[in-house]
């Protein structure tokens, strides 16, 4: 099942708490605690922050992020950006997870508006990169 996000802009807490697997209200609340909060427009086009909360987790987290070359070349977990776009020379993209899982590859898009949230549209989607995420 995936964590849904409470908030427009909440994609990152809800995709760190779609990995950890816990309620989006206890991420939130962590995240707040580390001075993190969805509406922080600074979020838009940043990357650290979703890497911090997962640490705060005790998740290993790649430091980079690795231009998408194809579905099959992810690893078995990523946040992934898609929808990728620019805007007064600011980047913006949602978060969302992908996981190999026995029926196969899924993507997690937390995105309230969907009807389903576990996604297997991947040719829609339009990723421009993933960061590498491995449990400790």
């Amino acid at each position: 099942m995936t964590i849904i996000q409470e908030e427009e802009t909440g994609c990152g807490i809800a995709s760190v708490a779609n990995i950890i697997e816990r309620p989006y209200s206890e991420v939130k609340a962590k995240a707040n605690s580390m001075d993190i909060f969805a509406e922080d427009k600074a979020l838009y086009s940043g990357t650290e922050y979703v890497r911090r909360l997962l640490r705060e987790y005790g998740i290993q987290v790649s430091n980079e992020e690795v231009p998408f070359e194809s579905w099959d070349s992810l690893p078995d977990v990523a946040l992934l950006s898609i929808k990728y776009r620019e805007e007064n020379g600011c980047s913006f993209w949602p978060w969302v997870v992908f996981k190999r899982t026995v029926e196969g590859p899924v993507v997690l898009d937390s995105a309230a508006y969907l009807e389903k949230n576990e996604r297997n549209d991947f040719y829609s989607m339009q990723p421009k990169w993933f960061i590498k995420v491995s449990k400790i």
